[in-house]
């Protein structure tokens, strides 16, 4: 029988996955539960449901009465968030430099890169979240990064075809998030015979093309391993590739841009769109604003290329992008 969840457990779903941290994760498990339809179709979901929220309530308790020892959470910005992960040098931190205008310590030694560090990356009018991590090996792993790749829009996996043992890195980073509840995919999403395992959609970075030998590397890599992701050949320092890479970024956010107009003014602000994902109403766009707003919400007026100018809407009306909405209260 077919689960056939509801747009609210979806919308749970997704704040759930977003979540960073175990009270976050509990109130969206909660939300879940409730939103959930109840049939023998959803039954072992619903088990599955019941006993992730019985574990992190002890998880909580736990916390609680212990000290705590600090937290990697990184408020989300932009229109997405995008997180770097790779084995020492594979040039991660050379790319989010040239990305954004973030200035990470680079250098051709292992693990300069030593805490995650957010930056934006600009795309026409908005931007997206780049968050670079600490690297990875078969023996170096901070289990906290499974919150973080969890939690993203898109993640950034990066070969080094610079080295001759990049493949083998890259495969030992797979292998250990494979044999975890965070997984990498082709897209994202919650494996629904298993709530607790997720999947968050996943670019491979084959960075230092520039290198001499780097097309024998990536020969190997091609002949010897399964990589079933959309793949993207750059370098980092000589920009080879960016400007495809950059707008890939952005478009796996899945973001659209919504300006908005006071009804005093005759002008839309065109300087500052609201980011919001593909499928939001002019109520989400309300709530991003201001609770207030939302709760007084009346109909507001659209312009845009799906209606004729200054269509009168309800709240639930589906925004597009480059819409510009002029909300009633």
């Amino acid at each position: 029988m077919p689960a056939n969840l509801t747009q609210q457990y979806h919308k749970a779903e997704q704040r759930y996955r977003e979540a960073s941290t175990p009270e976050e994760e509990f109130a969206c498990l909660q939300e879940m539960l409730k939103e959930i339809p109840k049939h023998k179709g959803t039954d072992k979901l619903q088990a599955d449901l019941k006993q992730k929220i019985s574990r992190l309530k002890d998880e909580i308790a736990k916390a609680k009465s212990s000290p705590s020892r600090g937290s990697t959470k990184i408020p989300r910005q932009g229109a997405g968030r995008c997180v770097f992960i790779g084995a020492p040098n594979t040039g991660k931190s050379k790319l989010l430099s040239k990305l954004t205008r973030a200035t990470p310590e680079i250098g051709d030694y292992p693990f300069t890169t030593r805490a995650v560090q957010p930056a934006m990356m600009p795309w026409e009018d908005v931007a997206v979240q780049i968050i670079d991590t600490p690297p990875i090996t078969r023996d170096v792993f901070d289990p906290s990064l499974q919150n973080l790749v969890r939690g993203a829009d898109l993640i950034a996996l990066f070969l080094d075809l610079g080295n001759d043992d990049g493949a083998q890195e890259l495969d030992d980073i797979l292998k250990i998030f494979q044999n975890s509840k965070t997984r990498f995919g082709p897209e994202t999403c919650i494996d629904e015979n298993d709530i607790g395992v997720t999947y968050t959609k996943t670019i491979l970075v084959a960075n230092k093309i520039d290198d001499p030998d780097a097309a024998d590397r990536q020969e190997f890599f091609d002949s010897e391993f399964e990589f079933p992701f959309e793949r993207f050949i750059i370098s980092a320092e000589t920009g080879q590739g960016l400007d495809e890479l950059r707008n890939a970024i952005y478009a796996a956010m899945n973001a659209i841009r919504v300006y908005t107009k006071l009804p005093t003014k005759k002008e839309p602000d065109m300087d500052k769109p609201f980011s919001l994902k593909q499928g939001s109403t002019v109520l989400d766009l309300a709530e991003l604003i201001h609770k207030d707003i939302a709760a007084n919400l009346k109909t507001a007026r659209i312009w845009g290329t799906s209606v004729h100018p200054g269509t009168v809407v309800k709240g639930d009306h589906e925004l597009q992008d480059r819409d510009v909405v002029e909300i009633q209260t």
